[in-house]
């Protein structure tokens, strides 16, 4: 076969099977963002979740498009949001916070993965973290156990420390573990520790009506999406009286609390990523254990240390990643 002929024939060949067709567009990948919080409070843990997709390959403008909704602290918002996404239709539902039980009860054909400060199996949602069933998975926050520590660097750091004030909200799932937790370490430690349940304004309101005659030394905050909405008169109060308040998140420290120890909520939402990349590759959600934190911050607040002329254990201050001047 002479080149004329054999050219001519490949070029058949290559019309035949396609080869000679542009490369097909590579596939993007739809993911619908739902919170019932506002943009702004969730802007660097966004970040980290980007940065999170980023490392698996996926990126805005180009294989990935995310599409955002925000409650805007209205929790009516979730379910219409949530079925305004899944209608899009999206590839995966990324779910956070308060907006997950909501999610839950929809039953969406729409595979979700979440975040989740609470328990999600004392919330119904998932038959257990090894096995979570149904269209669900992600990570929670809870770590009860922390609670112990928490108070044992409360002892550390007022002297005399007898009364310690638990606020809590009784309706956020595990928040009877994190209870137990503490009522055990306060035996151990011979404190009295004094339980408000709050889970509206009203009851926090009450609670602090509660405490006025006799306040306690110091305030343990239960971390959650209450706690976050109503920090700042939680810790003026505890300002007012000289109770230093101690909690789960970082936010809470950089907020006015004398110090924070809990999960590094920017990794968790970082790993978050994983969870979106495994659903996009076919996992079913209910083939991915819930994961618990397995990476922690302390973060001390120095400066109100200082204006309570309190003394922050040199062992504490040594393991801090932040201090707050």
């Amino acid at each position: 076969m002479d080149r004329r002929a054999f050219l001519a024939s490949s070029a058949v060949i290559a019309m035949a099977t396609g080869c000679g067709r542009a490369p097909a567009a590579a596939r993007v990948s739809r993911i619908g963002w739902l919170t019932a919080q506002r943009e702004q409070s969730l802007t660097p843990f966004l970040e980290a979740f980007r940065g999170g997709l980023a490392e698996f390959g996926y990126r805005e403008s180009d294989n990935l498009e995310i599409d955002y909704r925000f409650g805007d602290d209205n929790l009516l918002r979730v379910a219409p949001l949530a079925t305004e996404l899944a209608r899009m239709p999206v590839d995966v539902l990324v779910v956070q916070g308060a907006a997950v039980p909501l999610v839950y009860e929809l039953k969406l054909s729409t595979p979700v993965v979440y975040v989740f400060s609470g328990d999600p199996v004392v919330a119904g949602f998932a038959g257990s973290l090894a096995h979570p069933g149904g269209n669900m998975t992600g990570l929670t926050f809870m770590a009860a156990e922390l609670n112990a520590k928490r108070l044992e660097i409360l002892r550390d750091t007022i002297p005399n420390l007898r009364r310690v004030a638990v606020i809590a909200n009784p309706e956020h799932p595990g928040s009877e573990i994190e209870r137990t937790y503490s009522e055990e370490t306060a035996r151990k430690l011979g404190l009295t520790l004094e339980f408000f349940g709050t889970a509206t304004k009203s009851q926090l309101t009450s609670a602090f009506a509660a405490m006025d005659p006799d306040p306690p030394q110091a305030i343990s905050l239960f971390a959650d999406g209450f706690a976050i909405q109503y920090r700042q008169p939680i810790i003026d109060f505890g300002m007012k009286h000289r109770a230093p308040v101690i909690s789960g998140w970082e936010v809470f420290a950089r907020s006015g609390a004398i110090c924070s120890y809990g999960p590094k909520l920017s990794e968790s939402y970082r790993r978050l990523a994983y969870y979106v990349d495994r659903v996009l590759k076919g996992t079913a959600p209910s083939e991915l254990p819930i994961e618990r934190p397995t990476k922690f911050e302390t973060v001390v607040n120095l400066k109100t240390a200082r204006t309570l002329g309190l003394h922050i254990p040199d062992s504490v201050i040594a393991s801090a990643d932040r201090l707050i001047e």
